[in-house]
């Protein structure tokens, strides 16, 4: 397989959430207005991360030969990931801007992500054909983050939008309708992120309040995902948008059956409080909402997870993810054996090519799009 190109109607394998990112904060400036580019400069973000890591986040071993952090060398990336791995195309969901929806300054927030999508254009998806880009918003500024998504989503390599799953509220409410409406127009799915909770003006990381420490707060994110999808569904967001998809980019898939069902029981009670909705939450969930692999349930028997997968439906929803190169790193063989080939071809690559329309050797088997 080429480094530098890929035959779509090859494709086999499609990794979901790389982490790029740039070397130095310097790189942003010549994509920024000069009034930002002190504050860029002395703060970066301005949102800490309070909680501490032994591990670090980024894997060591992912340092590129020319410096600089791991993910910030585009051609070292494709050498030491989508080579190494066979990854045909990888989806970029970017590092060091997601937190700037949480900035309390609209303005500076919307700075920084229209900087950033210029520089990933510019940088990254000029570098090869296999890299296929997120573009950043400020989803603390729905009216500025639907211009953006107009602004940069009709680049043909621009698959996704991406905003933090941090927030001052769910995502189903209605504040946020001008980014769905962009993204539905410019038929791009909306995905989120984890890492910024309990950062900036998002309040305590989950409903009881924060953690202690780093590894109770890495536990309990799926916990935030639950709450978003129930609001999205709900609120009837996927009523008013019927074309939308949302992502929910590692923030595992085990609790998804128990969601589903949970929200199933209480709606055949209490479907008066949300007269919009016409099916079943779970059907809304299936048609609507996808997941990443990453970090993928190690059950201490995996038939157990394959089980799970059965019991909501996830073989159609869930898309094979590395988190390259952070710590928690999924091998794409080890992640997906315990799965029959029937559903790990949709893990590997049916799910990913339908969302981000990717044209695979499958669909051309199949006489169709997957």
């Amino acid at each position: 397989m080429a480094s530098e190109l890929v035959k779509p109607a090859d494709t086999t394998l499609i990794d979901t959430d790389i982490h790029n990112g740039f070397k130095d904060p310097r790189d942003l400036l010549p994509y920024l207005a000069k009034p930002w580019h002190k504050q860029w400069l002395a703060q970066g973000t301005g949102v800490g991360m309070p909680y501490y890591s032994t591990v670090g986040v980024l894997r060591r071993d992912a340092i590129p030969g020319s410096g600089g952090i791991p993910g910030s060398d585009p051609a070292y990336l494709i050498k030491d990931h989508l080579d190494r791995y066979r990854i045909d195309y990888g989806i970029l969901t970017g590092s060091g801007t997601l937190e700037m929806s949480l900035h309390p300054d609209m303005d500076y927030g919307n700075a920084i992500c229209s900087a950033y999508n210029d520089y990933l254009i510019d940088h990254w998806l000029t570098a090869s054909p296999r890299f296929k880009g997120s573009l950043v918003i400020n989803h603390s500024d729905p009216a500025a983050a639907a211009q953006e998504i107009v602004r940069v989503g009709g680049h043909p390599d621009i698959v996704q939008v991406m905003m933090s799953s941090a927030a001052r509220m769910p995502f189903g409410q209605r504040f946020y309708h001008p980014i769905y409406e962009a993204a539905e127009r410019m038929g791009l799915p909306v995905a989120i992120h984890p890492g910024t909770e309990g950062r900036g003006i998002s309040g305590p990381p989950t409903p009881s309040g924060y953690p202690s420490r780093y590894m109770e707060w890495h536990n309990i994110l799926p916990a935030n995902y639950m709450g978003h999808i129930n609001s999205l569904v709900c609120e009837g967001v996927f009523e008013r948008f019927p074309t939308l998809k949302f992502v929910g980019i590692e923030g595992g898939v085990a609790w998804l059956p128990h969601l589903m069902w949970r929200m199933d029981k209480n709606y055949k009670a209490l479907r008066d409080t949300a007269p919009w909705l016409k099916k079943l939450p779970s059907e809304y969930i299936r048609a609507h909402i996808r997941l990443t692999s990453q970090p993928i349930e190690e059950p201490e028997h995996p038939e157990h997870l394959v089980q799970i997968f059965k019991m909501c439906g996830a073989e159609d929803m869930v898309m094979y993810s590395s988190d390259y190169p952070h710590w928690d790193f999924d091998h794409p063989k080890l992640a997906l054996a315990p799965f029959p080939k029937d559903i790990r071809v949709k893990l590997q690559v049916k799910n990913a090519a339908k969302l981000y329309k990717l044209y695979t050797k499958l669909e051309q088997q199949e006489g169709g799009p997957p």
